[in-house]
């Protein structure tokens, strides 16, 4: 099962944890294969009705609340700029300018619902952040040079860390109540890359054929071990809900998956064991987008940008 690469959406969460040092668990998501919602899912065609002349040019708007085309510009050039630290280099600039608008529509998401679960940001814990951000940069002087160098002014800035610390806050609140003990079965597999070998495969266990020896024949470093999970951790649900099916010393018929072909066999399984961080934080990625996703579904959200 091969490890996750780290998203768009995983690095915004980082940025926004950088600017609203808000608590977190030590298992919150770092990295992983997980996507925000598309445009495309979202249908959010460009409005009809953008906004007035006078009025701050929008590049989206949700629930009401607007995200103006500076900051989504100011945002994008940040995104860009951290091409070599994140791994996004590939990405061609049209589905960099997506991330960034999705990204500044999921915080809106969150930091709406943070202010419906009661949750403000006050005058004195904002100043607080800007304190310890002017600390980390040397001087307030060298904050407010950075705010302009970025394009933002300062109430603009300041507009913008107030919605990241009450994203920030509802994000915990998502990814902190995944619990930290979940049924989990120890697997073992065997994978093979052809049915014929599959088949003959499954005819030895079925006449008695040890599945241990089997498994290290074909995996002579780690006997197909795939160690302790959850429901919902592995990248192949379909070898996830067999083995699920199964009770300790049953093996699975053969599963089919772009990986190949798979034989699987319960080791052991606990009702309730605790979570490995890998696996809580697997856990965690796939509840934060559940929340987005559902969130997104009962909002009205205008794209004003192509």
């Amino acid at each position: 099962m091969n490890p996750r690469r780290l998203s768009s959406l995983i690095f915004w969460l980082l940025l926004i944890t950088l600017l609203a040092a808000c608590s977190r668990s030590s298992a919150s998501p770092t990295a992983a294969d997980f996507q925000s919602p598309t445009l495309e899912q979202r249908a959010s065609t460009p409005s009809a009705a953008p906004p007035s002349p006078t009025a701050p040019a929008l590049a989206a708007s949700v629930n009401g609340w607007a995200i103006t085309l500076a900051e989504y510009q100011v945002q994008l050039a940040l995104f860009q700029a951290a091409f070599p630290i994140t791994a996004t280099e590939a990405l061609s600039p049209t589905q960099a300018a997506q991330q960034v608008l999705d990204n500044l529509i999921n915080e809106a998401l969150l930091a709406q619902a943070a202010q419906e679960a009661g949750y403000r940001v006050d005058d004195a814990s904002l100043q607080t952040r800007l304190d310890q951000l002017a600390a980390s940069l040397g001087s307030p002087q060298a904050l407010d040079d950075w705010i302009a160098n970025m394009g933002f002014d300062a109430d603009t800035f300041r507009m913008a860390l107030r919605r990241a610390m009450a994203a920030a806050w509802m994000r915990d609140q998502i990814i902190n109540a995944v619990p930290t003990t979940a049924e989990q079965l120890h697997v073992r597999q065997i994978l093979l890359y052809n049915s014929n070998d599959a088949e003959q495969m499954l005819a030895q266990l079925q006449h008695g054929a040890d599945f241990t020896t089997l498994a290290f024949e074909q995996d002579p470093v780690t006997g197909g071990d795939l160690g302790w999970f959850p429901r919902g951790y592995l990248t192949e649900p379909e070898v996830e809900a067999a083995a699920f099916l199964l009770q300790p010393g049953q093996y699975s018929p053969i599963i089919t998956t772009p990986m190949g072909f798979h034989i699987v066999q319960v080791i052991e399984r606990e009702a309730q064991r605790p979570l490995e961080p890998s696996a809580r934080l697997i856990l965690q990625e796939k509840a934060l987008q559940g929340w987005l996703q559902n969130r997104y579904s009962q909002s009205e959200v205008k794209i004003f940008v192509p």
